[in-house]
């Protein structure tokens, strides 16, 4: 029987797992609901690096979402619509998102918070 010798097989080890954790992950898929005046899930946990594609729809009128330190601008949500907004947040901390369309009185309420851990 033939066997691999430590010399080889521990630097292809570490070769194999280099290439590994170079390699960036597929992007995560988040579907979130917005409707007067709450986006659902109003709250969003992200790893650093990982490329995030967000589908947004609307159940009732126009809608936006802006939140500056991730450059992700979208004017409008449209109702029956979907609007997808792809990013890849590239430094931790906690942002605040903002409805970026007018829809209604209660439209300064309307927020997102994006969590980006390590």
């Amino acid at each position: 029987m033939n066997s691999v010798k430590p010399a080889v097989f521990v630097p292809a080890v570490v070769l194999l797992w280099t290439l590994a954790a170079s390699r960036t992950e597929p992007p995560r898929r988040i579907e979130i609901s917005a409707k007067r005046f709450t986006y659902d899930p109003d709250l969003l946990t992200l790893k650093k690096g990982q490329p995030v594609v967000l589908v947004m729809r609307s159940s009732d009128v126009a809608h936006g979402l802006k939140v500056d330190e991730l450059n992700i601008k979208s004017d409008e949500i449209k109702k029956g619509q979907e609007t997808v907004i792809q990013f890849t947040p590239n430094e931790t901390g906690h942002y605040v998102g903002q409805c970026a369309h007018f829809c209604g009185a209660g439209h300064g309420s309307m927020k997102l918070q994006i969590e980006v851990v390590p």
